[in-house]
């Protein structure tokens, strides 16, 4: 039976890279993956999905507005496939997140999301707060802190290396922006 998984962490703790692994472990074995990304993330190549450890693979990139199922029944039809795997779910929008939904359950189709849980500020983004309420099964990505603790939280570091206490909820970036911490390195940094 097709599932809805969220795979979420903070920063650092490999998403994209054990989503790449299970891109991989599908088409070794002869079965067709879509990956899909948000535009949104534009850190790399946008018909790519590339982890900090130099693995990389096609992906088809799509808008905040763009209908999720009906893109994946069109190249369904074309290929049948056998899971949806998608880098950065945290930027999906509500109606998205139920999209993924639809494709479990009106298509059949596995799909592992993977994304942030928690933005600079320690609040939920619009996709990692619909998929924890909707996804049949939740699997956290652990990382850790400099002090050796799990790290729960990010910060966002501004140029000299300081962490910020607002801005906007969304800035592309990657290890020179943010940093996985513990939540008590968390609060101490003053956020």
């Amino acid at each position: 039976m097709a599932k809805l998984y969220f795979y979420y962490s903070a920063m650092n703790a490999g998403k994209t890279t054990t989503l790449l692994q299970s891109a991989y472990n599908y088409r070794e074995r002869g079965m067709n993956t879509l990956v899909l990304k948000p535009k949104v993330d534009d850190r790399y190549n946008p018909d790519r999905v590339r982890s900090r450890i130099g693995l990389e693979s096609d992906a088809a990139s799509f808008e905040s507005e763009d209908d999720l199922l009906a893109l994946t029944e069109k190249i369904d039809k074309k290929t049948p496939l056998s899971c949806i795997l998608l880098d950065e779910a945290q930027f999906l929008t509500k109606t998205q997140v139920y999209a993924l939904g639809e494709i479990v359950d009106k298509l059949g189709i596995p799909v592992l999301a993977y994304g942030l849980r928690t933005d600079f500020k320690g609040e939920l983004f619009e996709g990692s707060l619909h998929l924890l309420a909707w996804a049949d099964e939740l699997v956290e990505i652990k990382t850790i802190c400099h002090c050796g603790k799990k790290a729960n939280m990010v910060l966002r570091l501004d140029e000299n290396g300081e962490p910020l206490k607002s801005g906007e909820q969304i800035q592309i970036g990657g290890n020179d922006s943010y940093v996985s911490v513990c939540r008590k390195h968390y609060k101490s940094a003053g956020t």
